[in-house]
């Protein structure tokens, strides 16, 4: 049988994508070059609009977490707290879960998918280009060729630098993470909670099993001090993150990672990039993970118009793709501005406050499930009825996309 879909990268984008495309009748091999188990920096904290894509899939249950109804942002002695908003066919908790538990549970589920092959181990070293066209890919050395290539392999992408599509990022950003196990005298957390320091973020997820995640975003690492020193300083300087902390067990080793990924374009002729190979946010809120979930999901319902995939599909996949993502980012962006203005910072919380229905928007717009200005996205027009399982739902998608599926 001829192969549909190449995808490289069995992370969350690209094993996502395989479970859904298998489902809808296509052939399709995804490759890995880790095995599972795996570590990697993430926020593990899973927004709503995610959420609601692991249960289209039929994983919810099977890939767990610890339910949170919101984020809670500190600085300076300000606290403002948003939850999440009740809106058609979205749950109104996130979850945080461990990144090597979800990714185990996504990929086996691929490889149970009729019609996907799916391979850990593998080396995938470049791009097939013939007639300026991508026809498929270099793997362990020997060509595969399919009707469309995917690009999942990361904010580190090989495929994206290979091919040029490689854009500087904004400044030089990094992130660090680490694991903890609460003491009994801890009391658990229904918020992921956010720490604004001088020029840092800390943001803390609850996860299964008494565990937080607390992670790092900075552009301020000091070349004379070792990283886990200075990560474990920034928490002792706000007193609830160290109090929640004392006695705690560290449960993982400190890992890092570059942030800030761009590409110039998301799509090329025969390749589309997906996740963080797209372009990796920063974490704040935990929308890289939700942004993949989405993102393959649309992906796939524009691929349920066939074969050939021609470049008029591919811009109109990406079209809506930023149309749904340029608003989050757009908060994102403000939101880490924060750090480094304490005053602006206190000025938001205060006016935030006030007004809890705008918080609980802008987390909304964060997550992907909302845009900036107006309602939901339409769940009205004919094709978001009736979706069977694990296939793409419109009911998020906005109007100026048109028909994907």
């Amino acid at each position: 049988m001829a192969t549909d879909v190449l995808i490289a990268g069995g992370g969350i984008a690209g094993s996502s994508l395989a479970i859904l495309l298998g489902r809808q009748g296509l052939a399709v091999e995804l490759y890995e070059r880790s095995r599972f188990p795996r570590e990697k920096t993430c926020g593990e904290g899973l927004l709503p609009a995610g959420v609601a894509v692991l249960g289209r899939l039929g994983l919810a249950e099977e890939a767990g977490g610890q339910e949170f109804v919101g984020v809670r942002y500190h600085s300076g002695g300000e606290t403002v707290e948003g939850r999440f908003l009740t809106t058609e066919g979205l749950p109104q908790t996130g979850r945080g879960q461990r990144r090597f538990h979800l990714d185990q549970v996504l990929f086996a589920a691929a490889a149970a998918t009729p019609g996907v092959q799916a391979h850990t181990g593998a080396n995938v070293s470049a791009p097939l280009l013939e007639r300026g066209r991508v026809t498929g890919l270099v793997i362990d050395g020997k060509a595969r060729r399919a009707g469309l290539v995917v690009a999942a392999d990361g904010a580190n992408s090989l495929l994206r630098h290979q091919l040029g599509l490689d854009r500087p990022p904004r400044g030089k950003r990094f992130g660090a993470r680490m694991h903890f196990r609460l003491a009994p005298h801890a009391g658990t957390s229904e918020w992921v909670e956010v720490f604004l320091g001088g020029g840092y973020e800390l943001y803390v997820t609850p996860l299964p099993g008494r565990e937080t995640l607390v992670a790092a975003l900075s552009s301020a690492r000091s070349p004379d001090r070792p990283l886990e020193e200075q990560f474990l300083r920034w928490c002792r300087e706000h007193r609830g993150l160290a109090e929640r902390l004392r006695d705690s067990e560290q449960v993982s080793q400190i890992l890092t990672a570059r942030l800030g990924a761009r590409a110039r374009a998301g799509v090329g002729p025969g390749i589309v990039l997906l996740g963080d190979a797209a372009g990796s946010p920063d974490p704040i809120t935990g929308s890289g993970m939700t942004q993949a979930l989405v993102s393959s999901e649309l992906l796939a319902g524009m691929l349920r118009q066939g074969f050939p995939v021609d470049e008029v599909r591919l811009q109109r996949f990406e079209r809506c793709r930023r149309a749904i993502f340029r608003d989050a980012e757009r908060v994102n962006r403000f939101v880490l501005s924060l750090a480094h203005r304490p005053r602006l910072a206190r000025l938001a919380f205060r006016l935030l406050r006030a007004r809890p229905k705008v918080f609980s928007h802008l987390l909304g717009v964060s997550g992907g499930a909302l845009p900036l200005f107006g309602r939901a996205y339409s769940a009205e027009r004919p094709e978001a009825q009736d979706h069977p399982p694990g296939t793409l739902s419109s009911a998020h998608v906005p109007r100026a996309c048109g028909r994907m599926s």
